[in-house]
């Protein structure tokens, strides 16, 4: 880098009466003393400059100010040159570490992308597609509470896939709160609630989709609802007596759920009890009869719908007069 502030050198600066003597001296002492003496009959030329590189720019204005310091450069220095110009010299990183911090690809996203529930999120879906676990529950309740505060005005859409609180095996894994606890959050939102049936809606998921708000409750065509009795959580070695108080807790479930979806589906109690006294299997179209769900989802029927004439182009078309009532 020293070179840069090099001038070249020419015949045409006479600096002493000593230089007719040159050939008593070495070429290279000849040079220096020519150079020297060119510091202050002429500026030392500058190269361009990047503005913003601020090594060259500091470089580029001591050369201008006080060329001595970068020509009268000393000989046994531990530091690197040119670095004794800074007040507070630091080295660049060495490689390695350029190579790991620095992105070389402009595309490159600068931070990791979102998860996939937050890219949902941004939808407005909230989507349930495992057992109904703490784990769930926490989540669920926390995006529908998120999304109200965002926009209480604006739907909110669920999209359920559940076996409730027992796996497909019928083994139980999460308490029949987890389900209340979404369902009482999804009374207490403001927004609608449209809720989607995909896969299976079991148990305490099958309450939740007929939570939904009257008339926006779907499933879909291959999709599989039923409502079954709460399972009481093995007893293991438990006492006689705790074993009662848990049996008499899943009674108490029970009797909660057979209201709540009596409620929804506008069916009575005593039918709902009964129905639930075994596993309830419904497809769309029965669970549509029950009450569970208000349509069926399925591929290109909005265009159908909406290719339907009205009621009166339908009576107009048969020949039927309306008569306006007296």
């Amino acid at each position: 880098m020293a070179t840069i502030f090099q001038v070249p050198i020419t015949s045409s600066f006479p600096c002493s009466s000593s230089s007719s003597s040159s050939s008593r001296r070495s070429h290279k002492q000849h040079a220096l003393n020519r150079t020297l003496c060119s510091v202050g009959s002429a500026k030392i030329p500058m190269p361009p400059i990047n503005p913003k590189d601020p090594f060259l720019s500091k470089l580029a204005s001591v050369a201008a100010t006080s060329p001595e310091l970068l020509l009268n450069r000393p000989k046994n220095s531990d530091m690197p040159p040119y670095l004794d110009i800074y007040d507070s010299p630091k080295l660049m990183a060495t490689p390695a570490t350029v190579e790991r911090s620095v992105s070389y690809n402009e595309h490159r996203p600068r931070r990791p992308p979102p998860d996939l529930p937050s890219l949902l999120l941004h939808g407005r879906i909230v989507y349930i597609g495992m057992p109904l676990v703490p784990a769930v529950t926490e989540l669920v309740v926390a995006e529908l509470m998120y999304l109200q505060w965002m926009d209480p005005k604006e739907p909110i859409f669920l999209y359920i896939n559940s076996t409730g609180t027992t796996r497909d095996d019928g083994e139980t894994v999460g308490m029949e709160t987890e389900g209340f606890a979404i369902y009482d959050a999804m009374m207490q939102l403001k927004n609608e609630i449209h809720t989607v049936a995909v896969g299976a809606a079991i148990g305490q998921a099958c309450l939740l989709l007929a939570a939904g708000t009257k008339g926006k409750r779907f499933m879909m065509p291959h999709a599989k609802a039923m409502i079954q009795q709460p399972r009481a959580p093995s007893s293991g070695l438990m006492p006689a007596s705790d074993v009662f108080i848990r049996a008499k807790e899943v009674i108490i479930n029970r009797d909660t759920l057979v209201q709540l979806l009596a409620k929804h589906t506008e069916n009575s109690v005593e039918t709902v009890a009964d129905v639930m006294k075994r596993p309830f299997y419904m497809d769309s179209t029965r669970a549509k009869e029950f009450g569970v769900i208000d349509r069926i989802l399925w591929r290109g029927q909005e265009q159908i719908m909406a290719d339907v004439a009205a009621p009166e182009d339908w009576d107009k078309g048969a020949g039927i007069r309306a008569v306006d009532a007296v």
